[in-house]
């Protein structure tokens, strides 16, 4: 048990019998109130985002996640399959445990795949990944760098901003917090 200030973003806790995980704190003392931790935190079985306000005295439950190392293989439609790079043991996750993440996934990815009490609860992806764009329209022959941007479907199917120069066939660097463009890959 740790008490609310010492929460930090990344931190997975028990929260109302859920496993959370921390994506902003900020800590507030209104005028002559009591001091308060303000968490914004994301439901890891469900992947909704939900704000708490935690008195400073309060304690809550740090939970410690296994982590292992996981290669994407494929996916059937229904659910995507993993398999331990050390043991050759296959899980599979469900396209809504995922959430955002499956627009991210391509065969031999490799990712961490956060267990709890032996179950597999998450998916945690590369800060980025290199795609390569399936659709767009034509180059700009003598294009340049600016702040002119084009969409490009990419082969997982997620559709990001590019600049004029990206052409079909090209491989390019996603950040996956975002979902930006980064550079050419």
């Amino acid at each position: 048990m740790i008490q609310a200030t010492q929460l930090r973003p990344g931190m997975i806790i028990k929260f109302n019998n859920e496993l959370h995980s921390i994506f902003s704190v900020s800590h507030r003392t209104p005028g002559n109130l009591r001091g308060f931790v303000q968490a914004k935190m994301r439901v890891l079985r469900s992947g909704s985002m939900t704000e708490h306000r935690f008195s400073s005295e309060d304690r809550v439950e740090r939970i410690a996640l296994e982590e292992v190392e996981m290669e994407y293989l494929y996916d059937d439609g229904e659910s995507y399959y993993f398999m331990n790079t050390e043991t050759f043991e296959q899980i599979h996750f469900n396209a809504d445990m995922l959430g955002d993440a499956v627009q991210y996934l391509i065969p031999q990815l490799k990712v961490h795949v956060e267990f709890y009490e032996g179950k597999p609860i998450s998916v945690e992806l590369p800060p980025t990944v290199d795609l390569t764009v399936v659709e767009t329209e034509p180059g700009l022959k003598g294009a340049t760098v600016s702040n002119v941007t084009k969409p490009a479907k990419l082969e997982s199917g997620l559709i990001v901003q590019v600049p004029p120069f990206i052409d079909v066939g090209e491989k390019i660097r996603v950040n996956t917090a975002e979902g930006t463009y980064q550079e050419r890959a």
